[in-house]
């Protein structure tokens, strides 16, 4: 039988902190229980965003923790070929189309809908569901703005996937105890999904599951802001004929105000409580995990 496979995922556009190292600690003691393998990737597809000095700082956050990982790291801003195969093969299905609009241009579309009472539906981000506008464009004005050079996402077609895949999409999740229950994947209420954004030629969506497949991944251990993701990425698995991991969301790390910590809110980073003199011992124990862990096999 082929070892378990278990990564941790960060992407280097800020610094670690207690959420990164609770998710990290986690992965590693599946992996250490399972007998199976830790891999660390560098999720970096956002080139703007994404710097080498958070990327080196990853490394030696994890490594002050006590973990070891397979090398070498896949980094994701090597692999845009990749992400590309897999889009031409949904564009081959005829289930994505481009679309043009911008953010500002969607929230003014659904603005006026509600100003109208109609109320919008929602994805599980809160972000109103795309419309579908760019879908009505004529093939020979998709040709002609493509052409020109102007800007634009390509989008999941749910219509067209409704009709070509009609039976429920499923999964299994498995807690810390090893039980397992399969759920049903909702991706319809991600409404057309970006697949690829303008910014960049892949998603999260789309690499992440690309990038799963090709490492072997069978055991996706993850928080649970992320749960709602996996109905987009069974979807995709689907469609690209992927194998399908099994799934476990974790609860979040809060801060004292029962926020979740964030980069964006400037959560304390490993790096500052390593200097306040903070030991990788003191952080295994307040997240619940052994401060000595046995050496993996």
């Amino acid at each position: 039988m082929t070892k378990p496979v278990f990564r941790f995922a960060p992407s280097p556009n800020g610094r670690l902190h207690l959420g990164h190292a609770y998710s990290a600690l986690l992965n590693d003691d599946f992996a250490r229980r399972y007998g199976g393998r830790f891999l660390l990737r560098i999720e970096d597809i956002d080139i703007t965003r994404c710097r080498p000095e958070f990327e080196r700082a990853i490394y030696e956050d994890l490594a002050w923790l006590g973990l070891g990982w397979e090398r070498p790291v896949r980094r994701q801003s090597e692999h845009f070929a990749d992400y590309h195969a897999a889009f031409l093969s949904l564009k081959g299905r005829g289930v994505v189309y481009p679309c043009f609009c911008s953010r500002k241009d969607i929230a003014e579309g659904v603005a006026c809908r509600e100003a109208g009472g109609e109320p919008w539906p929602r994805d599980p981000d809160g972000a109103p569901l795309y419309p579908g506008t760019c879908r009505e464009i004529s093939m020979g004005e998709i040709q002609r703005r493509i052409g020109a050079g102007e800007a634009h996402a390509w989008r999941l077609d749910g219509m067209a996937l409704r009709a070509l895949m009609p039976v429920p999409h499923t999964y299994r999740r498995f807690d810390r105890e090893g039980r397992e229950q399969i759920l049903e994947a909702r991706p319809w209420r991600w409404g057309d999904a970006v697949i690829v954004r303008k910014d960049t030629p892949t998603s999260y969506h789309l690499s992440v599951v690309v990038d799963d497949a090709l490492q072997g991944v069978t055991h996706v251990v993850r928080g649970r802001d992320l749960e709602a993701a996996t109905d987009m990425h069974v979807l995709l698995q689907t469609l690209l004929a992927l194998p399908t991991p099994l799934y476990h969301h974790h609860e979040l790390v809060l801060d004292p105000t029962g926020d979740k910590l964030a980069k964006r809110r400037r959560s304390e980073a490993l790096a500052e409580l390593r200097a306040d003199g903070v030991t990788p011992h003191a952080i295994r124990q307040r997240l619940g995990f052994d401060p000595q862990p046995t050496p993996s096999t």
